[in-house]
């Protein structure tokens, strides 16, 4: 075997390796950016892995790549966006129990983990009332945990638009819980 086709055997699992961590890694992240704009399991499911699929395509330039987690969350954004442009249509019924059913409710009573999904479901239907720019941010901000540098990278805008659409969010998202309380 030549030393090239040893290096390009070797460089080939390296690849593989890396994309392996990757899915493993940023797979549960890339699913819940997905499923916050289309609000479907399953076109959730075929967005991340379209991303995939698309990694795996530039894999020989991962090494090029410096912040794994921003790149591939912009990848799976653009897919579902672009989806959803395609479609021109917003579902009708977005499925807000299924988001709250897989937020972690570990090491609680059953009386508690009612009264935390009871909350979680009007955070979340909260969260659906929030004009489109506001929710964006929210969502990659509080859900993903990612920082206003990483979000306007993702979203394509200023760091500043973030930050002013996150200020929004955040006090649209007091007054709507705050009269969700008051309504009980």
């Amino acid at each position: 075997m030549a030393p090239s086709d040893v290096q390009d055997e070797s460089q080939a699992r390296a690849n593989e390796e890396t994309l392996t961590a990757l899915v493993d890694e940023y797979s549960g992240a890339m699913y819940r950016v997905a499923y916050s704009v289309v609000r479907n399991a399953t076109d959730a499911e075929d967005a991340v892995q379209e991303a995939f699929v698309r990694v795996l395509r530039h894999r020989d330039t991962l090494h090029e790549v410096r912040d794994y987690r921003v790149w591939l969350i912009r990848i799976v954004w653009n897919i579902v966006l672009d989806r959803k442009r395609r479609a021109k249509t917003r579902p009708e019924t977005d499925d807000i129990a299924d988001l709250a059913r897989v937020l972690p409710a570990t090491g609680l009573s059953a009386e508690a983990r009612a009264s935390a999904a009871q909350h979680h479901a009007k955070v979340l239907a909260c969260v659906e009332q929030l004009p489109t720019k506001e929710r964006e941010v929210l969502l990659l901000s509080a859900f993903e945990d990612l920082s206003s540098v990483e979000i306007a990278a993702v979203l394509e805008i200023t760091e500043s638009s973030v930050r002013s659409r996150l200020f929004r969010a955040r006090n649209l998202m007091a007054d709507l819980l705050h009269h969700s309380r008051s309504g009980q």
